[in-house]
């Protein structure tokens, strides 16, 4: 596994365009506020997910599978089940993608065996996000810098 931390450094420098499969539409989901964060940081975000299809995410049109992506990308990163992992993982294979990254919660063998098999980075149950802060100083003496603070009552 590429959960050490010279090897995630490497990925989140080099790999700059993230397919994000499963980003939700919606602000308050984690997938939503990881992307935007990495946006924010300079990466080039592609949405991924059937459900939004023909859409926009974060201003970037989304897609209905890592095959109807007309550019490469450089990563996965999998916000789905981890019993939904193995399919993702071939197509980014199929791609040409660098790196699968699965997010916090997803952790799946089979499918990182086959990314390192064919070359790829596997990351496994580490937010892309809290990684990138804490490796490149987005994290503070009150944790994560989100950028947004509010007294305010969300419902």
């Amino acid at each position: 596994m590429h959960n050490d931390l010279h090897a995630l450094r490497r990925i989140l420098q080099h790999c700059r365009r993230i397919a994000v499969v499963g980003l939700s539409a919606e602000w308050h989901r984690p997938s939503f506020f990881a992307a935007k964060y990495m946006q924010a940081k300079g990466y080039t975000i592609v949405p991924v997910n059937p459900r939004y299809a023909g859409q926009t995410i974060l201003g970037e049109p989304c897609y209905a599978s890592l095959a109807d992506i007309p550019r490469p990308v450089d990563m996965v990163d999998v916000f789905r089940r981890t019993e939904d992992v193995l399919p993702i993982a071939e197509q980014a294979v199929q791609i040409g993608a660098q790196c699968l990254w699965q997010q916090l919660g997803v952790h799946n063998d089979a499918a990182a065996a086959l990314a390192r098999a064919a070359g790829l980075d596997a990351v496994t149950h580490r937010c892309v996000k809290i990684e990138h802060a804490r490796l490149f100083g987005g994290l503070h003496w009150v944790g994560v810098n989100t950028g947004m603070v509010s007294a305010r009552r969300w419902t």
